[in-house]
């Protein structure tokens, strides 16, 4: 297998001066799909805030695309996370802006200065998520999936190598999460981006079958044996 784009090694995972999280050991690898779960209070927000450096990892190691989360600075967060496509539950649209306005927003936001390329960017990533003729519309005029579809093009405008999700279809009906999961396994393998999907919805889990990594009494179980 490629090598891995985010690992940790004996990570231990911290809130504030409680230990969350004892000996974490785990590698993510492009294009491989994998679930987060666990009762709520586990870790499983630590983990991923660790992930996209809101919170600072202290003992053992980890890196995520390339940076070093010991000795990341903070100058050094937005570049990191500009390798990182994020998706929450809430789907944090800016509620004055258009759809395209929106994922205008994140690439100027990142850098981008061209026109042509930030349109064209715009139109391809509304295209692979199926919402090109949405581009003009506001986000309250669109329904939950359709936002959320809308966040995972956001999240993959900067061509991420780690989608991290974290309960993104936790606000969706049945039907229309396993069409939000779908896409994403899909965008995954297409880009060749690892996705780290955490919820609660076993269901989906049962349906879609792929790696689990699950928290559980401050630790962390990697493998599909474990019955959910």
């Amino acid at each position: 297998m490629n090598e891995p784009i985010a690992q940790l090694n004996k990570a231990n995972i911290y809130q504030g001066n409680h230990l969350v999280l004892k000996d974490v050991n785990i590698k993510l690898h492009k294009g491989e799909f994998t679930y987060l779960i666990g009762k709520t209070g586990t870790g499983k927000s630590s983990l991923l805030k660790t992930l996209y450096a809101a919170l600072p990892l202290r003992e053992g190691a980890g890196e995520i695309a390339g940076f070093n989360l010991l000795t990341l600075n903070r100058k050094n967060i937005p570049l990191l996370r500009r390798k990182l496509g994020i998706v929450f539950q809430d789907f944090n649209l800016l509620s004055d802006r258009t759809v395209g306005e929106n994922l205008l927003f994140v690439l100027r936001a990142t850098g981008w200065n061209d026109k042509n390329a930030i349109q064209d960017r715009i139109k391809e990533m509304l295209e692979a998520v199926g919402l090109l003729d949405k581009i003009d519309k506001m986000p309250h005029m669109l329904s939950g999936g359709e936002q959320q579809r809308i966040v995972i093009a956001r999240a993959l405008l900067n061509h991420p190598t780690l989608i991290i999700a974290d309960e993104p279809t936790g606000n969706l009906d049945p039907e229309t999460a396993d069409d939000i999961l779908l896409l994403l396994k899909k965008l995954a393998q297409q880009n060749d981006i690892a996705v780290l999907f955490a919820t609660h919805d076993y269901r989906i889990i049962q349906n879609f079958p792929a790696r689990i990594l699950r928290c559980r009494g401050g630790r962390i179980f990697d493998g599909e044996d474990i019955i959910v």
